[in-house]
């Protein structure tokens, strides 16, 4: 008699913690647990994803071509300019290790939401390729890098004036759906992120790269 009262009272046992695990663990992991991954963390993974695929063929052009292997710079301007779109590659770790919002020329409009690419002088338009980051200097928007471009779709950037330098303009954090200022050709940074990136360009042994990409999409 004793044994059956003991068993009702584990079997009610069991089935009291077994609903309490169906009604409660739901909402548990809903907002504790990382059990299901967000949409917008799986477009950055991809996006991620896609800029080590050009970080290692960046790599091979460094190590071809005597520029640093430890930093590189890459901006994708597929993505709209109220994301954060200019990375920071680390080629030991193999990883992002930085990111952070960039202009792109307004070709000389008044402004212009989507990216445009040339490399005629005068322009005022964005150009694609790899570039080769040059000496520092000061001009009017303070400390900023001359850039040497080194494809034929850029390689007009250094008699036109294209360099990284910082804006006041340009915010430290994400805008989207609102879009950011416009340059005049410039990858045009944040004051805050170019102070940064001086420390990555200044710590290299040789020349640091930067590749704007054209037609990258997500």
């Amino acid at each position: 008699m004793k044994w059956n009262k003991f068993f009702n009272v584990l079997v009610f046992l069991i089935i009291i913690s077994i609903f309490s695990v169906v009604m409660i663990l739901p909402r548990f992991t809903k907002f504790h647990l990382p059990f299901s991954i967000s949409k917008t963390t799986t477009a950055i993974n991809l996006k991620h994803n896609k800029i080590k695929v050009k970080a290692l063929q960046l790599k091979q052009y460094a190590i071809e071509h005597g520029y640093d292997t430890t930093y590189a710079f890459l901006i994708d301007m597929s993505v709209p300019s109220g994301y954060k779109r200019f990375f920071v590659y680390h080629f030991v770790a193999d990883t992002i290790i930085n990111s952070s919002l960039v202009a792109h020329g307004s070709c000389n409009t008044t402004y212009l939401e989507k990216v445009q690419f040339s490399n005629t002088n005068g322009c005022g338009c964005s150009a694609y390729g790899k570039y080769k980051i040059d000496y520092a200097y000061y001009g009017n928007y303070g400390k900023a890098y001359k850039l040497k471009g080194l494809e034929s779709t850029n390689n007009k950037a250094f008699e036109r004036n294209i360099v990284l330098h910082s804006y006041s303009c340009v915010p430290n954090e994400e805008t989207y759906p609102s879009p950011i200022c416009n340059s005049l050709g410039c990858p045009m940074v944040s004051v805050d992120f170019l102070n940064t990136l001086m420390v990555y360009i200044e710590d290299a042994k040789q020349p640091v790269l930067l590749w704007i990409l054209d037609d990258f999409e997500l």
